[in-house]
């Protein structure tokens, strides 16, 4: 029997494939900063905490992250410890490569007719841009990397733990729980060594202040998502039948 001939097979290949595009793509759409308010069109919502005030500013990259966080708990419930550190572990790697690719992009000489056909466009310096949006500050990759590395593991461990108390059943308490437990650590793990280690050097205040406006929308977010964690139950039950889902659930956590 060939390697995609079995749907158990073609199921992990489905679900780590959706789970690097989203983690390469969060990567780097990340480095926009868009306003929450602005978006919905509601008035600005000014937060102040530790003498830090601000409003709801935040990575484009919340767009996909949580997919990924689903993703992670998916392949936690039918692949176990194993196929989720593979593929973070993955993961981490595909996006070192990404970025080495964009930086090499980056350093090569620009064609003179792209450059004036973008600045008839009322992009000024085209070349400027580029590697401002792919070209993100080491520090900034750095912190992402190791905050998504660390949050993951974290991440697996804590569900399986919380799977073995609550058993089949309760898939949305070991979902949050183990969510919950990571974004903390992946919240302000990213800040610390991008802004606190790195260059800007962000006071304490503003790191925590700003950490936790962060970690509560992802938590809310999170929430909001366990719907589609359930959906995405329901739709593997369907391909790959009741009796072979509940194989793969044994075997993932035996």
């Amino acid at each position: 029997m060939s390697t995609t001939a079995s749907r158990a097979n073609r199921l992990f290949i489905m679900l780590a494939g959706f789970f690097l595009t989203n983690a390469l793509m969060a990567e780097f759409v990340g480095v926009k900063i868009f306003s929450l308010e602005d978006t919905l069109g509601i008035a600005p919502f000014e937060w102040s905490l530790l003498g830090v005030s601000g409003t709801l500013n935040f990575t484009a990259g919340v767009l996909l992250w949580p997919f990924v966080f689903v993703m992670t708990d998916i392949i936690n419930e039918y692949y176990g410890l194993r196929g989720v550190r593979f593929i973070s572990w993955t993961a981490v790697l595909f996006i070192c490569y990404a970025f080495a690719g964009a930086y090499l992009a980056i350093g090569l000489a620009p064609a003179g007719f792209w450059i004036e056909a973008n600045r008839s466009l009322g992009v000024p310096d085209i070349q400027y841009a580029y590697a401002q949006v792919f070209g993100q500050g080491l520090w900034i990759i750095g912190g992402s990397l190791i905050a998504f590395l660390i949050g993951q593991l974290v991440d697996v461990t804590v569900f399986q733990r919380i799977r073995r108390l609550t058993g089949e059943g309760h898939i949305w308490l070991r979902a949050t729980g183990s969510t919950a437990v990571s974004q903390l650590i992946d919240s302000f793990v990213v800040l610390y060594v991008a802004f606190v280690l790195g260059p800007q050097k962000w006071p304490v205040a503003q790191f925590l202040a700003v950490g936790t406006v962060n970690y509560i929308y992802k938590m809310l977010v999170a929430i909001a998502m366990i719907p589609l964690l359930y959906g995405v139950r329901r739709l593997i039950k369907a391909y790959l039948g009741a009796d072979e889902a509940a194989r793969l659930r044994r075997e993932a956590h035996a």
